[in-house]
């Protein structure tokens, strides 16, 4: 199975110009660094300990900030590795004042290739982070005697389905992760299901997601104008969830003055075209990066950057969590809950049960199906802030995680 794998990912590797090329001329892809899922590496691998976090995309990065923040001032690591497969999520990176942390795109998983990040890079560990299992990187690491830690481990039951599909291979890749520390009872089932023998629960490492960086205040210009009128915010939103957006804006503004819609879509490079899916509904847009001077007569004000979503949670009361509507799995609701806002969503939020479970029973989040529902939900005025019950929970388990994660590292380290 593991040869049929690699076949697979040899013809990928064959294509793969022909991917990268439309990728780029998407904005999905860098237009230099792109060698680096190839080994042309843009950095170099410091003397010392390096300790390697590796996340496919935003929301896995953003969790591990407050890991990262602690070892940036350890003396004892030399260097952090930090790989992930998306643009978006090495833009957040350069959002951080690190000093001896750098961001890698992550190898394609053919053995030549991992093999050779192995040897360039020599991580004394390696920590991966929620879904991401990748049987050639995981077989090099075996191989080199690297620990492998799955963090804040998380399968969803299709993801499970499709492991099993190959059960004997899946476990023969799974039993390879040192020890694993998933985020709910769920996951916990399924990694033993698959073999994984030594797994801890510490609880989701997304409740301690508090993290600071050089974007996180309004312009003072944007936020005059911004402080007279009525806001909510349509987040993480995909394809017909911004035209969704709209619907709800069209109808509170039947009755609300002075109102403006924030939409910050999940992917910023499909803004031109929600741009022109929005102006179907002849409703005025701004985008963030035009930094327009008068909002008077915006409707739609969509944030095209990325790394800026936290300050402008700072301004709402309502929140909309996309990806719910459609058949996504749903957004992390948990950064806009931490300032305060009521969190609505749609039926599709599979992908974060657990947390909206939570959320529900602290009366922080509420379903909605339609956009009539949403527009009599959205209140303007902050509600009684439960965000506090949630910093607790986040403080008890990033303790827990770093006495954990601390431990691993200090005991390879000591080998060293």
């Amino acid at each position: 199975m593991f040869f049929t794998y690699q076949i697979l990912f040899f013809f990928i590797f064959l294509i793969s110009p022909l991917i990268i090329i439309f990728r780029i001329l998407k904005k999905k892809e860098h237009k230099t660094r792109f060698l680096e899922k190839f080994t042309i590496f843009s950095k170099k691998r410091k003397s010392g300990n390096l300790i390697w976090f590796h996340g496919s995309s935003v929301g896995e990065i953003l969790s591990v900030i407050p890991l990262i923040e602690k070892y940036e001032k350890d003396k004892s690591v030399n260097q952090i590795l930090i790989t992930s497969t998306t643009l978006s999520s090495s833009k957040i990176i350069s959002n951080f004042n690190f000093k001896k942390t750098i961001h890698q795109f992550y190898v394609l998983d053919l053995f030549f290739l991992t093999s050779r990040f192995l040897n360039f890079w020599k991580p004394n560990i390696a920590i991966f982070i929620e879904s991401e299992i990748w049987p050639s990187m995981f077989k090099q690491i075996h191989k080199r005697k690297i620990p492998l830690l799955l963090l804040n481990a998380r399968l969803t039951k299709n993801t499970y389905v499709n492991w099993s599909k190959f059960k004997n291979f899946s476990r023969s890749i799974f039993q390879l992760i040192t020890k694993a520390y998933p985020q709910n009872f769920e996951t916990i089932n399924f990694l033993k299901n698959f073999g994984v023998k030594k797994i801890k629960f510490i609880g989701n490492l997304k409740f301690s997601e508090n993290y600071t960086n050089k974007n996180d205040k309004i312009n003072f210009k944007l936020k005059s104008q911004l402080k007279n009128k009525k806001i909510w915010i349509g987040s993480s939103t995909h394809y017909n969830e911004e035209m969704f957006c709209a619907k709800v804006h069209m109808q509170l503004r039947k009755k609300i003055k002075n109102l403006l819609t924030i939409i910050i879509p999940r992917h910023i490079h499909r803004v031109p075209q929600i741009i022109l899916d929005l102006q179907k509904f002849n409703l005025n847009i701004s985008k963030h990066t035009s930094k327009i001077k008068d909002l008077s007569k915006t409707d739609i004000y969509l944030v095209d950057t990325y790394g800026e979503t936290q300050k402008f949670f700072k301004l709402s009361s309502s929140v909309f969590l996309g990806g719910s509507i459609i058949k996504r799995g749903g957004q992390n609701p948990l950064e806009p809950a931490r300032y305060g806002a009521k969190i609505f969503h749609g039926p599709n939020v599979d992908n974060f049960k657990d947390v909206y479970k939570l959320l529900k029973s602290l009366k922080i989040s509420k379903q909605i199906k339609t956009y009539n529902s949403l527009a009599n939900s959205i209140r303007f005025k902050k509600p009684i802030n439960k965000a506090t019950k949630i910093d607790k929970i986040g403080k008890i388990i990033l303790k827990r995680t770093i006495n954990e994660i601390d431990f691993q590292i200090k005991n390879e380290i000591k080998k060293t």
